[in-house]
């Protein structure tokens, strides 16, 4: 696989994908045709990341999540008139209690201050507090909160007790908030303890008409934006992002990349074949997957001391089988493959 610079691989999918019409984009105008129905509503993913267990120093100590707040931003990529939440347990060993949940917009997407005026409760199943199984995602009840592409998103969630086990993503390159006690309707945290990883978050979904569809992106390092620093959002996705936007294009984008990933073995994180049902197929509206890996598997192989020949066309074939069975489930699933 050709290595691009990421923002020229940003440069390179937005020029495939706008040879390919997606609903509500703009249509030739050689022949009239009558006016067009408003078009549905609908459901479609408009943030997303992919999880794994955190570990080490990636993860959270058990005194600091006991009866706290973790307030986490992150920034949506397309609009509509309301959102929904996924909390994820998918890499819990028990059940995860949460006691309260809340959104609101922040002054600035590098501190823990929100707008009061915009704080909503989220609820599940009309209920405040939800406990969600162990290897389970819980999908919150609509919030009247309309959104547009690039804005940011403060979600605040109240532990009465500390998981044994942490869902994650440390990759966030966006700073969490923790504190202790209820404050998910507080307008800001005093003297918050700051972590660079998000927890339990999984994906926010946004309903309307702005957004008709989503482009996946499964990926390493490259994808989630090693280098980045912190609150900055300029991983190459997030140019893809901004150029959708600015070309009013109805697509969001999911950046599903994961430091030193590969497609034939774990690391970090679950190899990109393990995570495909669990963070693209079960994401709604999305209509194109970006495919970023085989990088690490490429230099792993030769890190430690060169291989043979032998060696590398047999890895070589295996990468190429996982490629097309990555290809193959996608296409079952309506997806075009980049």
């Amino acid at each position: 696989m050709p290595i691009c610079r990421p923002y020229a691989a940003a440069l390179c999918v937005l020029a495939i994908i706008c040879f390919a019409p997606v609903e509500g984009m703009a249509k030739s105008k050689t022949h009239p045709v009558a006016a067009a129905k408003p078009a549905p509503k609908q459901w479609v993913a408009t943030w997303a990341t992919s999880t794994m267990i955190a570990e080490g120093n990636n993860t959270v100590p058990p005194e600091d999540l006991t009866d706290a707040t973790l307030r986490q931003i992150i920034r949506v990529t397309s609009g509509g008139d309301s959102i929904r939440i996924r909390l994820s347990n998918a890499f819990g060993t028990t059940p995860l209690q949460i006691a309260a949940v809340s959104v609101a917009r922040p002054v600035t997407n590098a501190g823990p201050a929100v707008d009061p005026s915009t704080v909503h409760a989220v609820t599940f199943e009309g209920q405040t507090a939800v406990t969600i199984p162990a290897g389970a995602d819980y999908v919150s009840d609509p919030v009247d909160l309309p959104i547009k592409g690039m804005d940011d998103l403060a979600i605040s969630i109240w532990h009465p007790a500390a998981p044994q086990v942490l869902t994650s993503h440390p990759g966030s390159r966006a700073t969490s908030y923790l504190v202790h006690g209820n404050h998910v309707s507080d307008a800001d945290l005093i003297a918050p303890k700051p972590a660079d990883h998000w927890y339990e978050i999984a994906a926010v979904e946004v309903e309307g008409t702005e957004t008709r569809g989503a482009i996946a992106i499964i990926g390493d390092s490259i994808t989630d934006g090693y280098g980045v620093k912190p609150n900055t959002n300029v991983r190459w996705p997030d140019a893809l992002i901004a150029r959708l936007n600015a070309a009013k294009a109805p697509l969001s984008v999911l950046n599903f990349g994961i430091g030193g990933n590969r497609l034939l073995l774990d690391g970090l994180g679950p190899n990109a074949l393990a995570r495909l049902n669990r963070d693209v197929f079960s994401q709604p509206g999305v209509k194109y997957l970006v495919v970023f890996e085989g990088v690490n598997d490429l230099g792993t192989a030769t890190r430690d001391a060169p291989i043979s020949p032998e060696a590398h066309a047999a890895l070589v074939t295996r990468l190429e089988q996982s490629y097309r069975q990555l290809i193959d489930r996608a296409h079952a699933h309506g997806l075009k493959v980049i």
